[in-house]
């Protein structure tokens, strides 16, 4: 969810106190406009202009209509007075005026909405890209450079693009010539980074002159491009695509990264500071622990790029991304700290700096006002960062008012100028939630609160968990849409992050303002924000490592329906459980089972693990990564597969919290990418690989990964023998000291086969069973083998090398006469894995085969019994 912008309530007594009776019903004749202006924006995007144009003018006759009738009624009323004892009339002007104003506010949105749409497939860009066609393009960039996630393809790991949100401003192609645009487009920047160089999440935000850009890295210069910069880009055209075709972008610009970027005009000069001034916060927090140097950028003013994808996920499965985005949450923070609690504005006693300094009311409004400023001018001016002042400005408006009531109907007016302003924020999630947060804080987070006082609980405690409690409630359905599934731990984990976001970020602004002139200041200050930023980084990856932290939930409208009507039968529930001690104990184990989620607990419900799995193949997608048993919570685990996530996820599902060794068959992205993933909160002897370290760079991530975590890096020796528990395995490939030979392929095949034929194969006892692990050996290396041990046993287990690709010998299937064979590949992979040939000749052998693509996780368990992890299990198909 997006972060609260409105101030939690105040506790004393008085005009904004903590009881929402005080104050009387809240006034919500706003909302109607602002929810109709709302619903028609986010349909207007997609109509017909006739459509758009019929609607508007329907809307416009009705509203017309409706205020006519409501001076009539007036005008009969006002002329006809009631005798003394009668009763007064009262004519529905009020009410017809409403319905008047929201049909209005509806027109005016969807006449917005139309032109908003129009103009994005208006000119020539739209055509052009419509050809993919090659053009030289002229672009003023509108928002801060960012680097996506590395993704592993097949056996590679590539990097990720550059995303430049921009303005195309001319054009140049053979089908147009040199045209004056502005069109609204998507830069997607596609970076080869000098050989040595590991990929990097952007720095976005450092830049200032044109000549700061030529440098000899162009992904560097690519991320420091600052708003309102002007360059010139060849680039080839593309559809933006869309959900039903509508976006807020006219094409997307494909750009060749081995250039840095032309820059024909430098930045504006308050770009150029706001740069200056994030990149002095960066500055300052260079010499912090790794994760309060990531966690503080993004605090203050949304910078994430120093964030950890493990970090990031942690963030994501706690539901507390909202606090690195930007927010009005942040701001509030800087608000109240200068004004105080909202609801003592007009009281003597109203606290806060200005109050301290002498300053008066009307003053320390503009003063609020001028912070609204300078937060968007650092945070940038684009549509997330306006919505968050827009809302952060409510809290301005209760100094003059001092009552909570007048919040509301200032969000609705936030809302509905919003809305007319950038129709595109109708369609946008992140405004969704930042409303539904914020309307919970103001209507239902007072009166939780005062229900937990009642209850005996202290005013600041109550308060906390009343805002996060109602926060979640309101945001739970739209959450569970975007990322499918529900955070059991959202709420405890954003309360305990409350009480340290404050410090942290006024901390952080002030490193932010003093970095420029007084550095060292602000690394002093920054070094005192790092204590609770680091322990907002603590709660997340702690509340994230909590086995049921999250419940899968279907990730659709009608899902989020259902828990929307399940959220507030819930709080009635929870209302009524302290009344009845039994039930009340009794919610609270299963609660606290379905968070530790023991084995002893689950398997009954899932019949997951198999209380005697001696091996498992994870399903990590289209890659391998493969436990083996070594009891007490142990397991080895060969190749980690292309997923962190993944891995992570499967070994929590088997207990695994001890692996005594991680053995990396061979260096190509799918075995090895989900590494970090592995090493996630969990005891590891050492990282063993084998001895040819191609490709150069994942081999570079993989130490760079060890030294990380601490754990040593070993190398496999042939005729190795090790043994953990009852578990033991021999090295039998590749040979030394020579890995496996290139081998010619056919055309157009995917795969590195050096890299393949040099990795470790492995024969595993594992208690009564015995595994052949092959990596991704190819034919030649696979007869090779054969040669050198013709003394092979048969076995029980096979994993199928190479994800089950056409490319096995059949004199080694044969030797190795498998009674089941496992094959780790990805749904829909784009290599035909596995292939039928394959197949064909398992079925032959009467091999049972199970296939993580159909049947989820595999397992086998001592007797040799094939499990899977989603039913029916899959023999051969």
């Amino acid at each position: 969810m997006t972060g609260p912008a409105a101030p939690p309530p105040a506790t004393g007594g008085g005009p904004g106190g903590a009881d929402p009776r005080q104050e009387g019903p809240a006034d919500l004749r706003l909302v109607p406009p602002a929810l109709a202006a709302w619903a028609a924006a986010a349909l207007g995007l997609g109509l017909a202009a006739r459509t758009s144009a019929l609607v508007a003018t329907v809307c416009g006759l009705a509203s017309a209509l409706l205020a006519v009738l409501a001076h009539r009624r007036t005008s009969t009323a006002g002329g006809a007075r009631p005798g003394p004892g009668a009763p007064s009339a009262d004519p529905p002007r009020p009410a017809l005026l409403a319905v008047a104003a929201t049909l209005l506010c509806a027109g005016a949105a969807v006449t917005v909405a139309a032109l908003h749409a129009a103009d994005v497939h208006r000119g020539p860009v739209p055509e052009l890209a419509a050809a993919y066609a090659p053009a030289t393009v002229e672009v003023t960039v509108t928002g801060d450079p960012r680097a996506t996630e590395a993704r592993v393809r097949g056996s590679r790991r590539e990097h990720g693009v550059i995303v430049v949100p921009a303005e195309a401003r001319r054009v140049t192609a053979d089908a147009v010539g040199t045209v004056d645009v502005r069109s609204p487009v998507l830069l997607l920047v596609h970076p080869e980074p000098p050989e040595g160089d590991r990929p990097a999440k952007a720095a976005g935000g450092v830049g200032a002159a044109p000549g700061a850009h030529q440098g000899a890295d162009p992904a560097r210069a690519w991320r420091g491009l600052l708003p309102s910069t002007r360059v010139r880009v060849p680039a080839r055209l593309a559809p933006a695509g869309g959900e039903g075709g509508v976006r807020d972008i006219a094409a997307v610009l494909r750009v060749p990264g081995t250039r840095s970027p032309e820059v024909i005009r430098a930045p504006s000069t308050l770009q150029r500071y706001a740069g200056e001034l994030r990149a002095g916060l960066r500055s300052a927090s260079d010499g912090l622990a790794p994760d309060a140097r990531a966690l503080l950028p993004g605090l203050v003013v949304g910078d994430t790029a120093r964030v950890p994808h493990d970090l990031d996920e942690a963030f994501r499965t706690t539901d507390m991304l909202h606090l690195l985005a930007v927010s009005g949450g942040n701001l509030t923070i800087m608000l109240m700290l200068l004004i105080g609690p909202p609801g003592t504005a007009s009281r003597a006693e109203r606290r806060g700096l200005a109050p301290r300094l002498g300053i008066p009311l009307r003053t320390t409004a503009a003063l609020g006002a001028l912070l609204t400023l300078a937060f968007v001018v650092v945070s940038r001016p684009d549509p997330s960062v306006l919505r968050a002042a827009a809302c952060g400005l409510v809290t301005i408006l209760a100094i003059g008012t001092g009552r909570r009531r007048s919040l509301l109907p200032a969000l609705a007016a936030a809302v509905l100028l919003l809305v007319l302003w950038d129709p595109w924020l109708a369609r946008d999630f992140g405004f969704l939630l930042s409303v539904l947060a914020t309307a919970s804080l103001l209507t239902v987070a007072p009166r939780w609160s005062a229900a937990l006082r009642r209850r005996g609980l202290p005013g600041r405690p109550a308060e906390a968990l009343a805002a996060a409690l109602a926060a979640q409630a309101a945001c739970a359905p739209v959450v569970a849409v975007l990322s499918a599934h529900v955070s059991l731990v959202a709420v405890p984990c954003n309360l305990l992050a409350e009480f340290a976001v404050a410090p942290a970020t006024v901390l952080g602004f002030a490193a932010l303002a003093t970095a420029p002139w007084a550095l060292p200041v602000a690394k002093a200050l920054a070094w005192l924000a790092g204590w609770p930023t680091g322990g907002i980084a603590l709660i997340a990856r702690t509340g994230a490592s909590v086995p049921g932290a999250v419940v899968d939930w279907p990730g659709t409208w009608p899902g989020a329906a259902l828990l929307a009507v399940l959220v507030p039968a819930l709080a009635v529930l929870v209302r009524r459980l302290p009344r009845h001690p039994l039930p009340a104990a009794a919610c609270v184990l299963l609660l606290l089972l379905v968070l530790a989620r023991p084995p002893a607990f689950t398997r009954p419900l899932t019949g997951w693990p198999p209380p005697d799995w001696r091996l498992v193949a994870c399903d990590v997608g289209q890659g391998d990564a493969l436990a083996l048993s070594a009891g007490d919570g142990r397991a080895v685990l060969v190749d980690t597969g292309p997923d962190p996530d993944a891995v992570d996820g499967c070994l929590r599902a088997l207990g695994v919290t001890t692996l005594p060794l991680v053995l990396l068959t061979h260096f190509h992205a799918d075995h090895v990418t989900g590494l970090p993933g592995a090493l996630r909160g969990r005891a590891v002897g050492a990282i063993q690989t084998t001895g040819l370290r191609q490709p150069r760079e994942q081999a570079r991530f993989v130490r760079q990964a060890a030294r990380r975590a601490g754990v040593p890096e070993i190398r496999a020796e042939p005729g190795e023998r090790r043994s953990v528990g009852d578990l033991s395995w021999e090295v039998l490939w590749p040979p030394d000291p020579a890995p496996g030979a290139r081998t010619s392929r056919p055309p157009g095949t995917e795969g590195d086969t050096g890299a393949n034929d040099s990795s470790v194969t492995l024969l595993v006892r594992a208690g009564d069973l015995t595994v052949f692990l092959p990596g991704d050996l190819e034919p030649p290396a696979q007869r090779r083998l054969l040669a050198s041990r013709p003394d092979l046993p048969r076995v029980d287990v096979l994993k199928v090398a190479h994800h089950g690709s056409a490319y096995q010998d059949p004199a080694l299937l044969a030797r190795l006469a498998p009674r089941t064979a496992l094959i780790s590949c990805g749904e829909d992979n784009p290599y035909g894995h596995p292939a039928p040939r394959t197949l064909d000749a398992l079925r032959r052998r009467d091999v049972l085969v199970l296939r993580t693509d159909v049947s989820g996780a595999l397992a086998v368990t001592s007797s040799g019994e094939g499990v899977v992890r989603r039913t029916p299990p899959v023999g051969g198909a």
